[in-house]
């Protein structure tokens, strides 16, 4: 899957390398994948083959890693994972739990390596992509005296997935160990007061970076007219957080108003969600052939495609949205949005003033002001214009790498 967090870090980092900051992107676990030019750094560390080895069989953690190391290369991994691949919280509680032990568990090894590597770099700030990561932290700072912080982006979401016994584990752990960060890094002030809360954590030490997309590399425009026939799309992973059952039962509502209405919909299907995605198919056969699913794009021209196919965009998401790219990217090519008035949409309709805010989860206000935009020329052109413009002014990757460099002090060549 193309993952957002991964998406938004490999930008940042080309952000701050055209700033004049030196930058090393480690990829963990597997190569990272991404439709933009990839800008990891080194080779992969925590590979995933031997993570989940190490955590299964005891005796595999004793093995010299001159035995071991080859299951780390990309190759590897990459023939490893072709099929569908767990990314199930309720199935990763084990190694979840494994991970955040750090220094006395099954993975010192491999945290030692990174750490040795990290301190070769000598990096004036050290930025951990999420929490879970947490276990490396003191072995780290055994190597590495600079500041350390933390990226939160979707955290809680995995959490919360975790099943018992492995869950009340985790979170021990995890409060213990995410406190001893130098400060944590999040895109809106909705997640840091969330996660200021969550995981117990003290809100002088969050700092808020502006979430970034590189817009010059969306070509799509505001549009003049109406589409033929008039379309909704959802762009996001298929999931029952995300809220396309919400989608598709406002769209029904809204084929009262306009009768040839469309929706199309785009994002990653993990296999631990196929049966909800049938349980969406059947909900909208009453579309016909005006529901389609296109998967996910493989390239991010296929992607910018798709948004240019579509008249207004909503992702009516039930869970607690710490980021929504998808919105950046839906006005960098023109297109307004209707959101959920909850999480960080609200933050980010007020930074463009490109889309309205709708009851959560609920189909029938969400079906009134998407009618609104669709039937209101003047509206829709506004909210686009709106969201056009103000993506590039306060979202473009530029500002991302100029807050970096202010808030946290990183240093350039």
């Amino acid at each position: 899957m193309f993952c957002g967090s991964c998406m938004h870090d490999n930008t940042w980092a080309r952000a701050l390398h055209q700033a004049g900051v030196e930058v090393s992107l480690i990829p963990l676990y597997t190569p990272i994948r991404v439709d933009e030019e990839d800008q990891t750094s080194s080779r992969i560390f925590f590979g995933g083959i031997n993570v989940y080895l190490s955590d299964h069989f005891r005796f595999w953690r004793s093995l010299p890693r001159f035995l071991t190391r080859w299951l780390d290369s990309p190759t590897m991994i990459r023939q490893a994972t072709r099929g569908a691949v767990g990314n199930d919280a309720a199935e990763l509680g084990s190694m979840t739990a494994s991970m955040l032990l750090g220094e006395s568990g099954p993975h010192l090894q491999a945290g030692e390596e990174l750490a040795e590597f990290v301190a070769s770099l000598k990096p004036d700030i050290v930025c951990f992509s999420n929490s879970l990561l947490s276990g490396s932290l003191r072995t780290l700072r055994k190597k590495y005296a600079g500041r350390v912080f933390c990226v939160l982006q979707g955290d809680d979401v995995f959490l919360d997935g975790l099943i018992e016994p492995y869950r009340q584990k985790v979170m021990s752990s995890l409060t213990e160990r995410a406190a001893e960060f130098d400060g944590y890094i999040v895109h809106s002030q909705f997640y840091r007061n969330y996660m200021s809360q969550y995981l117990n954590l003290p809100r002088e030490k969050f700092i808020e970076l502006p979430l970034s997309i590189d817009c010059a590399k969306h070509n799509g425009k505001p549009k003049a007219d109406l589409g033929h026939p008039p379309t909704v799309g959802y762009f996001a992973r298929i999931c029952p957080e995300k809220g396309l059952d919400v989608l598709v039962q406002s769209v029904l509502k809204l084929k009262q108003n306009i009768p040839n209405i469309q929706l199309r919909v785009g994002g990653y299907l993990g296999s631990q969600n196929q049966a909800y995605f049938e349980t969406v198919r059947q909900m909208a056969s009453p579309l016909g052939e005006a529901f389609q699913y296109i998967g996910s794009p493989a390239t991010h021209a296929e992607k910018v495609g798709f948004f240019k196919s579509i008249d207004v965009f909503s992702v009516p998401a039930r869970f607690q949205e710490p980021k929504g790219l998808y919105v950046l990217e839906s006005w960098a090519n023109g297109i307004p949005v209707v959101l959920p008035d909850h999480a960080a949409f609200p933050e980010l309709i007020e930074s463009t003033r490109g889309g309205l805010l709708s009851e959560k989860e609920s189909p029938e206000s969400l079906a009134e002001l998407l009618r609104q935009v669709l039937q209101d020329s003047s509206l829709r052109t506004k909210l686009a214009e709106a969201g056009y413009h103000g993506v590039r002014q306060q979202h473009d990757f530029s500002r991302l790498a100029e807050a970096s460099v202010r808030k946290l002090g990183m240093g350039s060549r």
